[in-house]
């Protein structure tokens, strides 16, 4: 793969994140558990120091792109204070779980897919939130089992480089001391309006202080969840998954309605599953399986487009049918593979098997759309819910990770646990919430051992064809990925037939789209996608490294040199 002429690029200038909470802790009267938050402050503020000797000496310490800004900074930060990618995304991680607590709640789960530099490992590491055992019970406000903590955790464990405490630091001074709120944040309050406000423990974190929803820049403070936070920090996965810590938690879902025991969070288990990978040359590009199903959904999609050159052989002008009918094809083939539980009737590496997807190209007709009742089965698409937070880290080593997680539901069940702090997540399954939109990417050349792609998208049912678009556009056709991100998007589930472009896309391909037979419609946005990029491949080439956030949403991302 050869990267084109370099593009004309936005130049953009970030302020470091600068830790107040560190001063603030130092400035407190002195006592063991302060002195102890104090020390894991100074090891951050070590790491800073760290960093600023390193951006004297230049060089690629790697890139992030994530959901919410404050977020996208601290894994920044770690990353040039000399930690990996799986330290970076921890510490994005809960710094999320406090400014985007929305879609990224300590109640939450979700799944990554990991590339580690050293081992040469390309794994999923899947945390997604349970059906509580009180589930069945009359809880006012049924929720998941907390699967978030576990799985960071977990990610760590096995891969981290930089102190723990270190990387749950900068979160907890956040959510004691306060922020501002961030537009991600407030577009996410104004989304679900005042119901929120109905729980006690809501109104207390979400209002300012006339009683209002928080806007854009408003003063955001969570003292209770910085607890939760500090005992995490000190003690690990342990802090909420086992002992007192469970029982505690256990006992502040129960307090408002939730429906989790102890023993729920003692039996929970991040658990690291085989990627489905589809070969591009000397490149395997690997997606996520159910239940995280929209990755099986992609990896469908990439592998009609691409295990026999049809998309890199295609005229331009019949790529957006071509990009369709592997789309409508996708979601009519998860029809037959998709069980109620969310896993599916076919083993998972056997979807992208060269038989079945010759086969599901079989009817494929260049010059016109086969109708989506014509197949068998026909697409039957169930509702999805859009609300899920994503992000995606490398670093120079090139290790990479992206994940996609969610509360199911956006805030969850609306409530609050008591007096953690903790937003509950919903139980999953239902009115489409849970995993089955869930789907992040990894693309890695295993020779080589270089990084191309790392991607992940939101939005529902269109999360797997916005993150194809971006995919497609930087990895195949070696697009600048900020122009590609911002190219316009077209979808088609079959479930109404009706193939979907967002409003400005291009009106020739519209009217061909037509004259092929498809029905179209014109809509806002579809999906929203973090993506990195390396045209010439990471470790190899980090100049080739591009970091982009969809303009369509309100994060950021960052290359960090």
């Amino acid at each position: 793969m050869q990267a084109k002429g370099s593009n004309a690029r936005r130049s953009r200038q970030f302020s470091r994140f600068s830790s107040l909470a560190l001063l603030a802790v130092l400035a407190l009267p002195a006592c063991d558990s302060l002195q102890k938050i104090g020390d894991d402050f100074v090891d951050l503020g070590r790491g800073l120091a760290r960093q600023n000797d390193a951006q004297g000496e230049g060089g690629f310490k790697g890139a992030v792109a994530v959901d919410e800004p404050r977020a996208a900074l601290a894994g920044s930060d770690i990353l040039a204070a000399g930690g990996n990618a799986f330290d970076a995304a921890a510490a994005i991680y809960f710094t999320l779980a406090v400014t985007l607590p929305s879609k990224a709640s300590l109640g939450g789960g979700g799944v990554c897919i990991t590339h580690d530099a050293a081992s040469t490992e390309t794994k999923v590491l899947e945390f997604l939130g349970k059906q509580s055992f009180l589930a069945g019970t009359t809880a006012r406000r049924p929720s998941a089992v907390p699967g978030n903590v576990r799985g960071f955790y977990a990610l760590h464990s096995r891969y981290g480089r930089l102190p723990w405490p270190q990387l749950i630091a900068p979160a907890e001074g956040l959510a004691r001391f306060g922020g501002k709120v961030s537009r991600a944040l407030s577009h996410d309050l104004a989304t679900i309006g005042d119901a929120l406000l109905a729980d006690p423990n809501g109104r207390r974190i979400f209002s300012n202080p006339s009683g209002a929803m928080l806007t854009e820049g408003d003063a955001f403070k969570q003292v209770q969840l910085a607890e939760i936070l500090g005992s995490i920090r000190e003690n690990g996965a342990d802090a909420i998954y086992s002992g007192a810590g469970a029982e505690s938690l256990a006992a502040s879902y129960q307090a408002s309605g939730g429906a989790l025991n102890a023993g729920d969070l003692r039996d929970f288990l991040a658990v690291w599953r085989n990627a489905i990978e589809v070969p591009l040359g000397d490149i395997s590009v690997h997606f996520t399986a159910p239940p995280a199903a929209a990755g099986a959904v992609a990896a469908e999609m990439w592998a009609m487009m691409t295990s026999t050159r049809r998309y890199q052989d295609a005229p331009e002008g019949t790529r957006p049918h071509l990009f369709a009918e592997a789309a409508l094809r996708a979601y009519a083939d998860r029809t037959r593979w998709l069980q109620s539980d969310g896993s599916s009737s076919v083993e998972p590496f056997d979807l992208v098997a060269a038989s079945r997807i010759a086969a599901l190209m079989a009817d494929y007709n260049p010059d016109a759309h086969v109708p989506a009742a014509s197949l068998n089965p026909p697409p039957l698409v169930p509702p999805e819910d859009p609300a899920a937070a994503t992000f995606v880290v490398v670093d120079s080593d090139g290790a990479a990770v992206a994940c996609a997680l969610t509360t199911n539901g956006l805030f969850g069940n609306g409530g609050i646990a008591g007096d953690s702090g903790v937003l509950m997540a919903s139980i999953p399954g239902q009115g489409g919430r849970g995993p089955l939109p869930l789907g992040p990417m990894l693309a890695v050349d295993h020779y080589t051992n270089d990084i191309f792609f790392a991607g992940a998208a939101a939005g529902g049912v269109t999360a797997p064809t916005a993150l194809m678009s971006v995919a497609l556009g930087n990895l195949l056709d070696i697009g600048d990925l900020e122009d590609v991100m911002a190219q316009k998007r077209i979808h088609l589930s079959g479930d109404p037939d009706l193939l979907y472009y967002e409003q400005g896309y291009d009106e020739a391909a519209v009217k061909a789209l037509i004259a092929r037979g498809h029905r179209v419609a014109a809509t806002p946005t579809l999906g929203l996608v973090n993506a990195i990029g390396c045209t010439q491949g990471l470790p190899y080439d980090p100049a080739s490294c591009q970091a982009a956030s969809d303009p369509r949403g309100f994060g950021l991302a960052l290359k960090r040199e």
